[in-house]
């Protein structure tokens, strides 16, 4: 047994010590919002959080990182509160296809974990290894520094924004 905490819960994981992070994810958790793009951390399309860092769930072995904690782009919102990233996502319409968002979206939630208020040349730093087929890169950089723009602790009520 592997044990995990993702998103805040415990989990015990009776899989292989080799099996990925983002099978795990998927498979046996089903939490699908992690995608498989290249399956050699090189597009970005898994990125997670691993005690709060970003890395590439395709590459990183559940026996590696037994004990550890894990977010996921599910459990970036509190709730039905959007993380000011998601909801600076869906107002600068940036998602095409989205099928690269949620690695993007927790790219830059690291991001703006460490620079509160990124500047053009950290952005491109810290997304450079976040590909996205869509070319979108010019609204994904807008809605980082919209996102900035809201108190650190401010979060977008989802089922209020639905209702409105």
């Amino acid at each position: 047994m592997i044990e995990l905490t993702v998103n805040g819960e415990h989990h015990e994981l009776d899989v292989p010590p080799e099996m990925p992070l983002l099978w795990a994810l998927r498979d046996v958790l089903g939490l699908i919002g992690t995608k498989f793009g290249c399956g050699i951390a090189q597009c970005g399309a898994c990125t997670v959080h691993l005690n709060g860092a970003p890395v590439r769930a395709c590459i990183m072995r559940v026996g590696d990182i037994a004990g550890q904690k894990v977010r996921t782009i599910e459990g970036l919102a509190e709730g039905t509160r959007l993380h000011p990233l998601q909801q600076a996502w869906i107002s600068e319409d940036v998602a095409q296809c989205g099928y690269c968002q949620s690695g993007q979206i927790m790219s830059a939630a690291a991001l703006l974990e460490r620079s509160p208020n990124p500047t053009d040349a950290q952005i491109d730093d810290a997304m450079a290894g976040n590909f996205c087929r869509c070319g979108t890169y010019n609204r994904i950089r807008k809605a980082i520094h919209a996102a900035a723009g809201f108190q650190s602790a401010q979060f977008v009520d989802a089922a209020a924004e639905v209702k409105a």
